[in-house]
């Protein structure tokens, strides 16, 4: 037997080695000293030095089978080698479409539930990705390793979780998505992924999860140690019990999803969430706490643990790493969109409401709130919160609205009538909150896992004092001159028509004739110049909502006024123009010889723009021939 002392807890490390220094020698008894045969510790896969442990603990791996086995399995999925070609937000292409599935990147800490919030290019089952070469002629992706896993497992349902956390904590993965090389797969092929659910999430499989692992704090839930993790498996009655806390555990966890706009359970704004039904975050909070307590104590039956295990493994979760980790998988979720108050989510709802992108009515009661999804069923094209697509909209227009007072597609105005028509306040001066305060916001509202995509776009002035909003779902060739045909030009005529009444008037102008002749000059040479610009961009702009919101964007980057956002989409201007980014159909706009070009020798690219038929193989070079022993 070995004496083993553990003393990560203490504070005073010194003093309390000390302390079990003088209890060793005297006898006495101390919770902090391990007499252990270290032979034990075999019985843990990988043998991991985990003396404080019981021998109940360390036998669930002879007691239980490993989880893979009798169909179950566990997969890393696809890295993609360039996600701002190949990786997008679900809502910057076109829904129903089955080229872009759903992408499981990892993400935060998020126990039952977590919306899949990007799409990967997989059409033709990934041959743009298969495609994508390096210098060398390899593929740069791995998926050259996974033609196995994708085709048994790409787009079937099972459990997901991110690489790095303080506790391990899946989530229900619907069908028809893919998942990442940092967000894996747990498959079950007999349809038991449910109650697995509540168990992988129990704070017992967590704990010996970490001893195989051989780290708490946040340590990495490699796939390779959850293959040998045993699985233990309930009675009925059991069984039964841990399905209803996990599909309850993921509904409650999805409830509190159902107030993000940028959601796939997205139904209305935290201002007006309450209108459907019991929605109080402190009370699904608590009723989460529960959930767990009583899978806790479920899981910890199933696997044996006594008292003593019971507190160590609630407790393994504070445990600090000594290696500084954050609450998210690798920073995938570095850009994640921050919580807004309800004051900014209503008004950002009311935009979207007025662009025709969400239902008022869910607010009024004039539509009721669809049945809530299975856990496993595939991801909607659209939030129950969207406008379906055979309900009219709340104002009819052609996807542009403009800030301009006593316009008809003034948006500020149609801001406030939806707030008036679902009989909630308007938060102040809704035009002064749209032009100083709303992109800002709206930009980081719409940033996800590194790409920031927002949809709703203005274009101004160079002062600001004349903008118009387009509407990135709506964006069509001819965008840009129906902006400048139906509103920029009638605007610009009025503008004219003031400034010469006003230059009639002559020596007779007021003080504040002045000042407004002055602005209306200013104003026109304005509205000129954006309309200039619009026009020139105008005959080789054509969005393709496959390139995402930031390529499509860039040609336009002259007209935004955000800076930050300006900058960015400067720079991904300036990188088209090099070349960098041929895969985009707006390269293929404005550079058609370079793209087909290339195309003739980079057979991704070819993919990407439909020109396989220009694509020339290379020949095969001959294998050199190995010199014979002897020869000079």
């Amino acid at each position: 037997m070995t004496e083993f002392l553990r003393l990560l807890a203490e504070e005073e490390k010194s003093s309390a080695l000390l302390a079990v220094c003088v209890s060793l020698r005297s006898g006495a008894p101390d919770i902090r000293v391990f007499n252990m045969d270290t032979a034990s510790f075999g019985v843990v896969p990988g043998t991991p030095f985990a003396y404080w442990v019981s021998d109940q603990v360390r036998n669930t791996f002879k007691k239980f089978e490993p989880f893979e086995g009798n169909g179950r399995v566990v997969r890393q999925g696809l890295a993609t080698a360039d996600d701002f070609r190949f990786v997008r937000a679900w809502w910057e292409v076109s829904a129903n479409s089955d080229k872009w599935p759903g992408f499981a990147k990892g993400g935060k800490f998020s126990p039952f539930y977590a919306d899949v919030y990007l799409v990967v290019n997989w059409g033709a089952d990934g041959a743009e990705i298969k495609n994508n070469l390096n210098e060398r002629g390899g593929v740069r992706s791995n998926v050259w390793m996974l033609s196995d896993t994708a085709a048994k497992y790409f787009r079937k349902p099972g459990l997901t979780w991110p690489s790095r956390a303080r506790k391990f904590a899946p989530q229900a993965l619907a069908s028809n998505c893919l998942f990442s090389q940092r967000g894996y797969l747990a498959y079950f092929p007999d349809g038991d992924q449910i109650v697995s659910l509540a168990l992988f999430n129990s704070a017992a499989f967590d704990y010996i999860f970490k001893i195989t692992l051989g780290r708490f704090g946040y340590p990495e839930f490699l796939v390779g140690i959850l293959k040998k993790m045993p699985l233990a498996v309930p009675d009925p009655s059991a069984a039964q019990r841990l399905e209803h806390l996990a599909r309850t555990g993921w509904s409650n966890k999805r409830a509190l999803d159902t107030i993000e706009e940028t959601s796939h359970a997205f139904y209305l704004p935290s201002a007006l969430r309450a209108r459907l039904g019991d929605y109080d975050p402190s009370v699904i909070e608590a009723k989460l706490d529960e959930i767990q307590t009583e899978i806790d104590e479920i899981a910890f039956d199933l696997y044996g643990f006594n008292n003593k295990d019971r507190v160590a493994a609630i407790g393994s979760a504070d445990e600090v790493s000594d290696v500084a980790a954050e609450d998210t998988d690798d920073g995938e979720d570095e850009d994640a969109a921050e919580a807004i108050n309800q004051t900014d989510g209503l008004a950002s709802w009311g935009v979207g409401v007025a662009f025709g992108r969400f239902d008022w009515r869910l607010a009024t009661g004039e539509r009721e709130v669809p049945s809530e999804p299975d856990p496993f069923d595939p991801l909607p094209a659209k939030s129950p919160g969207m406008l379906p697509d055979s309900a009219a909209p709340f104002h009819v227009h052609s996807g542009i609205l403009v800030d301009d007072q006593g316009h008809p597609h003034d948006l500020p105005r149609l801001i406030e009538e939806v707030l008036a028509r679902v009989q909630a306040d308007v938060p102040g001066d809704a035009r002064r909150w749209l032009q100083r305060d709303f992109f800002p916001l709206h930009l980081k509202q719409y940033s996800k896992s590194r790409r920031k995509a927002p949809i709703y776009w203005p274009l101004s002035t160079t002062s600001g004092s004349y903008t118009l909003w387009l509407y990135y779902p709506r964006l069509t060739s001819q965008t840009l001159y129906s902006a400048v045909n139906d509103f920029v030009e009638p605007k610009l005529r009025q503008v004219s028509r003031d400034a010469a009444t006003l230059r009639e008037k002559g020596a007779v102008r007021s003080r504040d004739d002045e000042k407004a002749f002055e602005a209306l000059q200013a104003l026109e040479l304005e509205l000129i110049e954006l309309r200039d610009t619009l026009l020139q961009i105008a005959p080789t702009y054509r969005p393709n909502h496959d390139d995402g919101v930031q390529i499509t964007a860039a040609p336009l980057w002259q007209l935004f006024r955000h800076k930050p956002w300006q900058k960015i989409l400067k720079d991904t201007w300036a990188k088209l123009e090099k070349g960098d980014y041929d895969w985009a159909h707006v390269a293929m706009a404005y550079w058609p010889d370079r793209v087909r070009e290339k195309c003739e020798t980079d057979k991704s690219l070819a993919i990407a723009h439909g020109l396989e038929n220009l694509y020339v193989e290379p020949e095969a070079q001959p294998k050199k021939a190995r010199k014979k022993r002897g020869d000079a």
